[in-house]
């Protein structure tokens, strides 16, 4: 069975533009479908929802100007229970523009700065879903099944944004997060959010000398890390009418900070780096040595650049997983220069771990490797953030697996479900949308984490094409 809703026609014409087409470009209809066929067997104890997010440009946009990060939202979901698949949903994240395109009134909520298209990832908070951007937008609080509810904030704790990529401490549940917006420059807004209340608790701005785009941020058991990397806010290319603001900066410097969970601005101790930029950390955790001094380990996806060149999206030379070690003395303050080594020479993006074992040490990581062509406006060959398959990292062993996925089939970003509350870091499921580039239908692939390289255990079928995008996650039943 299947419900659509379509949105405005488009243009038949080939669009110059990568990210409006193949496997990124945006479907033009919100549909539900039930009674979805399964190949294979899915596990009962998949009892939940897996929600992603990512950019869909509903109607027309000029392909000249836009950029793949400014793409209005749409979440797609699956609801898993009893070894079958209940439905899959999407919906666009109802801004005002795509309010007013589908012929609806505004979603209510206050917006803050004209921010308001929250498309890079959705979360669960206390039991709410929460579609999330950084840049200066505030969350949009979700229904179980993706209608758009309100923009929030927070009930009045949130003053400004927020971002993409909170992270949940393991211990306290306690969501930590680096915020920043354009007109609010040179300060980057450390926030953290008490579950249960849905609301701010701790919130302080770190003094920074320019106006970076901050895209992740890291915790490890006691500390949270900074990344302040030379891509920053650009008035000339805003005033161009560039969709998307934020270019590669060579005057403006790289490093990292760190400072106390839950901790003072002036706490905070800077380290400099070699020029990069970091969308996504793949693990972070620290080590207290007998002398009393600390080691914070770093494995991050490091990119030569970013925004250098292609002012489409990030295609500027191939990104490899790195490891960057920082140490502190025990009166706290920075110990020599960072330590940078290069783990394996693959290009990959999306790095997840167990969230289980967020800022704790890590066995196992995941990521996509990706396809890197010849003769891109990039730096380094034409980037495919969806073109290949998958690696897991043995962090502890130093090895990598590969992951083939088959032919012509684009892999999203993959996301561990554990089998139980206590399982180990193999001992699950990775589950993962996956779009077939031939046939325009997509699946959602189940593979086990004892054995990913095997093949899938289950696949969803989906009669419907997912286009690439961004971050998402598993909610288990509440």
């Amino acid at each position: 069975m299947a419900d659509t809703v379509t949105a405005n026609a488009r243009p038949s014409a080939p669009i110059p533009n990568r990210y409006l087409e193949g496997a990124y470009a945006p479907v033009a209809e919100e549909v539900t479908l039930t009674d979805l066929v399964v190949t294979g067997t899915l596990p009962p104890e998949l009892d939940g929802r897996y929600l992603r997010n990512g950019p869909n440009p509903l109607g027309p946009v000029d392909p000249a100007t836009y950029h793949w990060f400014t793409g209005d939202a749409m979440v797609h979901g699956l609801r898993l229970r009893d070894g079958r698949a209940e439905w899959y949903r999407n919906r666009w994240v109802r801004s005002t523009n795509v309010s007013e395109a589908l012929g609806e009134p505004p979603a209510p909520g206050e917006r803050h700065g004209g921010m308001e298209t929250a498309n890079t990832n959705v979360i669960d908070l206390g039991g709410r879903t929460m579609a999330i951007v950084e840049a200066g937008a505030r969350p949009v609080e979700l229904s179980d099944t993706l209608d758009t509810l309100c923009h929030t904030d927070l009930g009045g704790s949130l003053p400004h944004g927020y971002t993409a990529h909170p992270k949940v401490d393991p211990a306290t549940g306690l969501l930590h997060a680096v915020g920043y917006y354009w007109a609010r420059p040179n300060v980057l807004e450390y926030a953290v959010i008490e579950p249960s209340s849905g609301r701010v608790v701790h919130r302080v701005d770190v003094p920074v000398p320019g106006n970076p785009m901050v895209h992740d941020c890291s915790i490890t058991e006691g500390h949270l890390v900074l990344y302040d990397l030379p891509v920053t806010f650009n008035l000339d290319v805003a005033a161009s009418g560039a969709s998307f603001p934020y270019v590669w900066d060579d005057a403006y410097g790289a490093r990292v900070g760190v400072m106390p969970l839950g901790g003072q601005p002036e706490e905070v101790r800077w380290f400099e780096v070699e020029p990069c930029y970091v969308f996504h950390p793949m693990s972070a955790e620290e080590r207290r040595r007998e002398d009393g001094t600390l080691e914070i380990v770093l494995n991050v996806v490091r990119h030569p650049s970013m925004f250098h060149t292609d002012p489409h999206g990030p295609n500027e030379g191939a990104p490899t997983l790195c490891r960057w070690t920082l140490r502190l003395g025990a009166d706290g303050q920075p110990l020599g220069p960072v330590a940078e080594s290069q783990l394996d020479d693959r290009p990959v993006e999306f790095p997840r771990v167990d969230e289980r074992r967020v800022g704790r040490t890590v066995r196992y990581g995941l990521a996509n490797v990706l396809a890197v062509g010849d003769g891109s406006p990039g730096a380094g060959g034409d980037i495919g953030w969806g073109d290949s398959g998958l690696v897991r990292y043995d962090l502890e062993r130093g090895e990598a697996l590969e992951i083939p996925l088959g032919p012509d089939r684009a892999p999203g970003e993959a996301v561990f479900v554990p089998r139980s509350v206590d399982a180990a870091e193999d001992d699950g499921w990775y589950l993962m949308l996956v779009s077939n580039r031939t046939d325009g239908t997509s699946s959602l692939d189940v593979l086990s984490a004892a054995d990913p390289a095997g093949g899938p255990v289950a696949q969803v079928q989906l009669p419907v094409r997912v286009p690439l995008g961004f971050h998402g996650n598993w909610v288990p039943l509440r």
